[in-house]
């Protein structure tokens, strides 16, 4: 049986993967990649095999507008916030204002986010330090990660004070080593599409819409609800 080739934003990770188990328990084989979704472009572009590629709902038109992506299988996973994060265990900052997220980001010791060359949230960061006002004096404490997951585990592990996290909700859910302290307030946030489609290279069509049928259809509602998804 031909494996199912994934390629994946780091957003739609802790769905994915039990998704892949789910799979693999019925006889597939699975072989997935998570990243930023501009790496992840990248990677399809530059030739790698797959058979389904998640990213931002507007990268995968841009594909298929290029022929990398099949016409017609685009199906959203659902909308994405921005939310902040601080290690288990310490003190919660207010993020509910601009205000007063402003004052705990000038506060802060370190702020880790992904890379905004690459990464959607880490875009998403440098607009709102820019609105804030902020992004000169935040400059010197910001540190950037290939993707949020990589942002979040650094964070877990730190053991420095005063350090915030900033990247998509679903990448702050998915790690047991964080806490959720809230989405970015209105003004500053940014609520993005995700869609999963079908690679026009694909070489097991019909196991990779099954795939994405699963991914998005109603069984996994209260999955990708739970992650972080708004519908």
């Amino acid at each position: 049986m031909p494996t199912i080739r994934i390629l994946s934003a780091g957003a739609a990770q802790a769905v994915v993967e039990p998704l892949i188990a789910a799979f693999k328990q019925e006889g597939h084989d699975v072989a997935a990649e998570f990243g930023a979704v501009g790496a992840m472009k990248s990677r399809l572009l530059d030739g790698a095999a797959a058979d389904v590629i998640i990213l931002t709902a507007a990268l995968i038109d841009e594909l298929i507008a290029s022929s990398q992506v099949v016409a017609g299988s685009r199906v959203d996973l659902g909308r994405v916030g921005t939310g902040v994060a601080v290690r288990k265990g310490t003190p919660l900052p207010d993020v509910a204002t601009i205000d007063v997220l402003r004052g705990n980001l000038l506060a802060a010791t370190k702020i880790v986010c992904p890379d905004p060359a690459i990464a959607t949230a880490g875009k998403v960061v440098m607009r709102a330090l820019e609105g804030m006002g902020i992004s000169e004096q935040s400059k010197p404490r910001l540190q950037f990660f290939p993707n949020g997951y990589a942002a979040m585990k650094w964070l877990a592990a730190s053991s420095g004070q005063l350090e915030l996290g900033i990247t998509q909700n679903t990448e702050i859910k998915a790690n047991k080593g964080v806490t959720y302290v809230g989405p970015l307030p209105d003004g500053l946030q940014m609520k993005t599409m995700y869609s999963a489609g079908l690679c026009a290279r694909a070489t097991d069509t019909a196991a990779a819409q099954a795939f994405i049928a699963t991914l998005t259809g109603p069984t996994n509602r209260a999955a990708l609800a739970a992650a972080g998804y708004e519908f």
